[in-house]
């Protein structure tokens, strides 16, 4: 039964991630940035700016949801995690160096993905029963379609259900006991029983208990794996060059490289890097868009340009650091000297090459990795127990909150006890039919993002004309 699943995983994630998958989710990241004429790009500044105000990180008297800065957070403690240290290295295992680039194209395209996302979640946003601010893919498509197109957000809700319990729990929880299981000899039953009880002491104070972790986890260990990574690729700055040779080369020619890697055509590098990088991002998955809808701004346009940050912070960073230190630092295996990723053979040793790379790199650098994996992971898991009960919730009704609690603290229970490479390739395989239904509802409402993000140009333009009078 075990290698049927399997093998049907594998089929799956090889059948969702083709060709039409690819165009449709890059392509509708194209159509977008054409569409806001590349606002996401121009205002990247401008995010960065809004989202470190102090309005960001103030609560409105109504307190009917989060900050805007805890809604990032949030968002990205559901998209940093296995993907960017485990993702990134078994991307480069099995597509080459050249599968980065694609992650990044895939990042700058998100860009105007999430903006729009976050820009229609606020907008066809609604309430719960206690008052709170709720939305999402499935309630603009809801609510911003006409009803014949109902099917999308419901299709959109029933994919977000299995593909979290995949992703945001089984691949996270998995992604921990791999940890503990290589690097302290924990047995994985023991990982299963004791993180279900952590995951459940958080998530049952809900979306405030979720954020107030995210706030605090997120950017501390970011800026800790970041620190540590940089201190290595300093030790390394003249393989720098080498490895983005190693990315651009392997992008357009494919990847022939010695050691135990056998090889990748381009096409491996397109789809790794794309459905690693949409792994690590969610740009198009519209699951961020869940936690920003909580934002307590009334501003749409506002969260979108904090929304965008998320890729930006996720890929073009944090896995840009732990590819180039990939490609970068050298290891001696039995008194052959060669860089990391050519001892690797394919994409399950991922957590560990990551690992053994960062502890050559620089003293104590192997635990950065380490702890790192684990917080990740952890505060992706809880972001995604939130997300699947908000989809379950609109696909029942409030009474059955709990019940999906209950339903995400049994699968990161199975996580932590089952097999790498199945969990991983079903994980992907239901995040692209995420993918699906949001990227058709942001076309059809794509007309009104430009047309929203035109007008909120205009009035800025205004303003800063009566300023500068």
């Amino acid at each position: 039964m075990e290698a049927a699943f399997a093998a049907f995983a594998a089929w799956l994630n090889q059948y969702v991630w083709g060709l039409p998958m690819l165009s449709l989710l890059l392509g509708t990241g194209i159509y977008l940035t054409i569409g806001l004429k590349f606002m996401p790009i121009r205002r990247l500044k401008a995010g960065f700016q809004t989202l470190f105000s102090k309005k960001s990180n103030t609560h409105t008297e109504a307190h009917d949801g989060i900050t805007p800065l805890q809604s990032l957070m949030t968002a990205l403690s559901g998209t940093i995690g296995a993907g960017n240290i485990i993702g990134v290295a078994s991307a480069i295992l099995i597509g080459g160096p050249g599968a980065i680039f694609w992650m990044w194209m895939t990042a700058l395209c998100g860009m105007a993905t999430k903006y729009a996302e976050a820009l229609m979640a606020i907008k066809y946003r609604t309430r719960d029963h206690e008052g709170f601010l709720i939305g999402g893919p499935m309630y603009y498509a809801k609510i911003g379609l006409p009803k014949k197109w109902l099917f999308l957000g419901v299709s959109y809700a029933v994919m977000m259900v299995i593909a979290g319990l995949a992703t945001g729990h089984m691949v996270q929880a998995n992604a921990i006991s791999v940890v503990l299981q290589e690097n302290f000899g924990v047995n994985n039953w023991v990982t299963a029983v004791l993180l279900s009880m952590i995951v459940f002491a958080v998530i049952i104070g809900g979306l405030q208990s979720i954020a107030r972790v995210a706030e605090f986890t997120v950017p501390t260990m970011s800026i800790l794996y970041l620190l540590f990574g940089a201190a290595i690729l300093v030790m390394n700055v003249e393989q720098i060059p080498v490895a983005f040779g190693l990315i651009f080369d392997g992008a357009f020619n494919g990847t022939a490289a010695m050691g135990g890697f056998a090889g990748a055509a381009i096409t491996a590098a397109i789809q790794q890097g794309v459905s690693r990088g949409l792994y690590s991002n969610e740009a198009g998955t519209g699951s961020a868009a869940i936690a920003h809808a909580s934002s307590e701004t009334q501003d749409p346009i506002r969260q979108g340009e904090i929304a965008m940050l998320g890729t930006v912070i996720d890929t073009i960073i944090i896995c840009t650091f732990t590819s180039l230190i990939i490609l970068t630092v050298q290891i001696d295996v039995g008194g052959v000297i060669q860089t990391a990723w050519l001892f690797g053979d394919d994409g399950n040793s991922g957590a560990v090459l990551t690992s053994q790379a960062f502890a050559v790199g620089v003293p104590g650098g192997g635990y950065v990795v380490i702890i790192g994996q684990l917080i990740f992971s952890f505060t992706t898991i809880i972001a995604w127990s939130l997300y699947v009960e908000r989809a379950g919730v609109f696909l029942s009704n409030e009474k059955y909150k709990l019940v999906f609690r209950v339903m995400s603290v049994g699968v990161v229970f199975l996580g932590c006890i089952g097999e790498f490479a199945t969990i991983w390739a079903f994980g992907l395989a239901s995040l692209g039919l995420m993918a699906i239904p949001n990227l058709i509802t942001l076309l059809l409402k794509s007309p009104e993002i430009f047309e929203m993000t035109k007008e909120a140009h205009e009035i800025r333009l205004n303003i800063e004309k009566q300023n500068a009078k």
